[in-house]
């Protein structure tokens, strides 16, 4: 049996961040080789980490960049296993990556995408990367989604990283505030559609028709019925979760697509995201 040194086993420790009984071991197991000792404890991180492959990942963050011009902004969902890995160093760091290549690299339409990229700070893939920190921490870490959208764009994400907001805008020039605001709005309000045309057309007709025949049984006037009819569907659209017609969480008194016209905006669309809801 090879001796094995306190100080080569720190050397390992060091270069591999994993805990120093297991560096141990493996150097011992590896006849003192440390890169032998490296190849058993990737296999031994990997052996923990396949028995968790069925663990629930209720944890973790979603990472948001907005551009300092709201041209472009971008998010990625990292998940993971428990609430203190979630606001570890690592885990923030590999979210960070992964965002930043996002942001500032030729784009990903998949995850699978966005880790075949280079980390834009640890010298390696963005998948080696990851894999390389679930090992450290031997606990399961998931990429479960990421989204790049054109602006004019404003972002929100809540304080504890869980509900985050893309919304898309159409008009010359953003307005960082009031997009802002309809963001927040929409992580509050969680509408369903951005225009009434978004919903199901056969349910809309369904329910137009349901209060047509409604107003002509009470024996409303014929030239007033679908004024009627207009005027309650405007309601049943706030119902279904439709974000123009609802009541502007920052200001009642007007609608969303109101408070955007009057800064001669438009809604495009949005994306609202719930960790593990995707």
């Amino acid at each position: 049996m090879a001796t094995v040194t306190a100080a080569a086993v720190k050397a390992l420790r060091d270069r591999t961040d994993l805990p120093m009984m297991n560096c141990k071991k493996a150097l011992v197991e590896a006849g003192g080789d440390e890169e032998k000792a490296i190849a058993i404890l990737r296999k031994m991180s990997g052996d923990k980490l396949a028995k968790r492959a069925d663990n629930v990942t209720a944890e973790g963050r979603i990472f948001q960049w907005v551009a300092d011009d709201h041209s472009a902004a971008a998010m990625v969902e990292v998940q993971c296993e428990s609430d203190p890995v979630a606001k570890s160093e690592g885990f923030m760091t590999l979210g960070n990556d992964l965002l930043k290549q996002l942001a500032e690299g030729p784009g990903a339409a998949t995850v699978d995408e966005l880790l075949d990229q280079q980390s834009p700070s640890a010298g390696k893939s963005l998948r080696d990367q990851h894999e390389e920190i679930s090992n450290k921490i031997l606990e399961k870490i998931v990429v479960a989604r990421v989204c790049k959208l054109s602006g004019p764009v404003a972002g929100y994400v809540h304080h504890d990283g869980k509900t985050a907001v893309l919304f898309q805008a159409d008009g010359e020039k953003a307005d960082s505030e009031t997009m802002r605001d309809v963001a927040m709005h929409i992580a509050a309000l969680r509408p369903k559609v951005t225009v009434a045309e978004d919903l199901d057309a056969d349910a809309v007709k369904a329910e137009r028709d349901r209060l047509t025949a409604e107003a002509k049984g009470s024996g409303k006037p014929d030239n007033i019925i679908d004024k009627i009819v207009d005027g309650r569907m405007k309601a049943y659209y706030v119902e279904n979760g439709v974000l123009n017609l609802q009541p502007f969480a920052k200001d009642d008194s007007k609608t969303v697509s109101q408070a955007l016209a009057e800064k001669n905006l438009t809604a495009k669309g949005f994306t609202l995201w719930v960790l593990g809801q995707g």
